[in-house]
């Protein structure tokens, strides 16, 4: 697919992945509408940012755990941009409780994990989807992680990022053949809101584990994302991008 003058939503778009990935996809020629929650000043540099090289972008505000929410960003974004042919899921959150620490895992954070980092994404989905077939190219890109993959990190983390791995393939059955459904399982990266929250001997070790011995890098992830929007024969799938730590 080309990409110029299509129409994405990226969720989570003002965060570290989600504005590298804003800013690639608006380098392909994208327009790209902004969704930000709690961190309006930033989703508003960003899309200035964008505009000042002639992008054309849109601010919305979306609290993804919300069904009304997702309805009307989608809709408030095809009535300011006139179409929707890609979806971002990228937004996500976690409360980096040790694995063994049942005690400290309460329901109210799995709760939030759940609800954001699995709902979130079924629900933005099937709010974006008529307009997605509309288009008969559609696209939608989830951001799992490595948890998803692996028994790491936070049980909540692990098992919403596994249940979206396995929701990308339901979706890509479910949505073919008019709109493809891929994911992308990202290692720990340096300048998220989430790195921010984990222990310093927590990244050593994770960087020791990692083939590559560093951190994944965002523009590789994006890089990715812009794949799986360009090609018209990939669904289903889900790629890893971990610096070598799944499979070291």
């Amino acid at each position: 697919m080309n990409l110029h003058d299509r129409v994405a939503l990226i969720t989570g778009a003002s965060g570290g992945l989600g504005a590298v990935t804003t800013r690639m996809l608006a380098e392909h020629g994208v327009h790209v509408a902004v969704t930000h929650l709690g961190h309006r000043d930033e989703a508003v540099e960003l899309c200035q940012q964008i505009a000042a090289k002639g992008g054309k972008t849109f601010l919305v505000h979306l609290d993804q755990t919300d069904p009304a929410s997702c309805s009307a960003a989608v809709e408030a974004t095809v009535n300011a941009l006139g179409r929707l042919d890609i979806l971002i899921n990228n937004a996500a959150w976690n409360d980096p409780v040790p694995l063994g620490d049942l005690d400290s895992l309460t329901p109210e954070i799995w709760d939030r994990a759940v609800n954001t980092n699995l709902r979130g994404p079924f629900l933005m989905t099937r709010a974006a989807a008529p307009h997605l077939k509309r288009q008969d190219q559609g696209r939608v890109v989830n951001i799992s992680g490595t948890p998803g993959l692996a028994p790491t990190g936070s049980i909540a983390l692990a098992v919403s990022k596994a249940g979206l791995i396995h929701l990308t393939r339901c979706l890509a059955v479910a949505l073919a053949p008019s709109v493809t459904v891929n994911c992308i399982a990202p290692g720990l990266i340096e300048g998220t809101r989430m790195f921010a929250r984990v222990p310093p001997a927590r990244v050593a070790a994770l960087k020791e584990q990692a083939a590559l011995k560093r951190t994944t890098d965002p523009k590789d992830v994006a890089r990715q994302v812009v794949l799986f929007c360009q090609s018209d024969s990939i669904t289903g799938q889900t790629q890893v991008v971990d610096a070598g730590l799944v499979f070291h």
